[in-house]
């Protein structure tokens, strides 16, 4: 499989999709928020980047979930995995292209997670602790489950930490069989764009989605019933322009906050990718600046000698 993952704005979803369409393949999305029908201009689906030369492309794991749901990484990878056995049955080549590195993750690794739901007196409990003193209580926890460290990503950040507690938690109380899914062999491209670039491409796109209606479409949200706090709950754009919609912003605090959160997502996902990194994940970084015939074929050069090899 080839993977293309890179940071919000960094041009990603053009080039996964040019890229199908030359090797007959077709993308897998790895995007937390894209699975929701109706939130279109939000989550950036940008449905018209699948179409390359006049041909659709195919594509997967967008438009799967009605808005309101709460989808997790335990579902991902389970319906993630059915697309990629099914597209590799059709003798096709599966692209995953996305920007949540856990998603890309879990998939490529084979995480071997357990359908535990958040525990949010545990997570309260927890907040403030250093994470050192939260991979004490891991550890502990783990001894008794007997159970192991997925190397050192349970800890690498506080919020992790606490996810796996919670896991542990729960699995100590209530013993789960844990879903055994495997690794996925991945040839790993990264779109490299520059920081003051990505700024202000980011920029320009807010306001180029603010023009085409995405206020419109987070009220159509709020008037089918979906309660505010769901949405806001979406994270960024869904997150803010509810908050406008329900009179708790101003239109010029709204762009403010949203943009700054923008970036802020960005250099976070950009962190994920070089923390992957540091786990052995070997990442082949293209300039998002080339032209796009030039980026393919870097692409293709690199699956050839991967291939030949």
């Amino acid at each position: 499989m080839i993977t293309i993952l890179g940071p919000t704005a960094s041009g990603k979803t053009p080039v996964a999709a040019t890229l199908a369409s030359e090797i007959g393949g077709e993308v897998i999305s790895a995007d937390s928020r894209q699975v929701y029908r109706r939130m279109d201009i939000g989550t950036g689906k940008d449905l018209a980047d699948y179409v390359v030369g006049g041909q659709q492309v195919s594509y997967h794991l967008i438009d799967i979930r009605e808005p309101g749901t709460k989808y997790n990484l335990f579902e991902y990878q389970q319906d993630f995995y059915d697309v990629y056995q099914d597209i590799r049955q059709r003798g096709r080549e599966p692209v995953l292209c996305g920007g949540t590195g856990l998603y890309i993750e879990a998939v490529l690794k084979g995480y071997k997670l357990s359908p535990v739901p958040q525990d949010q007196q545990l997570r309260d409990s927890l907040e403030g602790k250093s994470l050192a003193e939260l991979t004490q209580m891991l550890t502990e926890l783990k001894a008794k489950n007997g159970s192991n460290m997925h190397n050192t990503t349970d800890v690498d950040s506080c919020q992790r930490a606490i996810r796996a507690i919670e896991i542990e938690t729960y699995n100590l109380e209530h013993p789960t069989p844990r879903r055994e899914l495997p690794s996925v062999d991945s040839i790993i491209i990264g779109i490299d764009i520059d920081r003051e670039l990505r700024r202000e491409k980011i920029t320009r796109r807010l306001k180029k989605r603010l023009e085409e209606g995405m206020v419109d479409e987070v009220q159509s949200l709020l008037h089918e019933g979906i309660p505010a706090e769901d949405l806001i709950y979406y994270g960024l754009e869904y997150k803010f322009i509810t908050e406008y919609l329900t009179n708790q912003l101003t239109y010029d605090e709204m762009f403010n906050r949203l943009e700054i959160a923008i970036h802020q997502f960005a250099k976070r996902q950009m962190t994920w990718f070089r923390g992957m990194e540091r786990r052995g994940f070997v990442i082949h970084w293209i300039d998002a600046t080339l032209p796009m015939e030039e980026k393919i074929e870097r692409i293709k050069a690199i699956w050839q000698k991967k291939s030949s090899g």
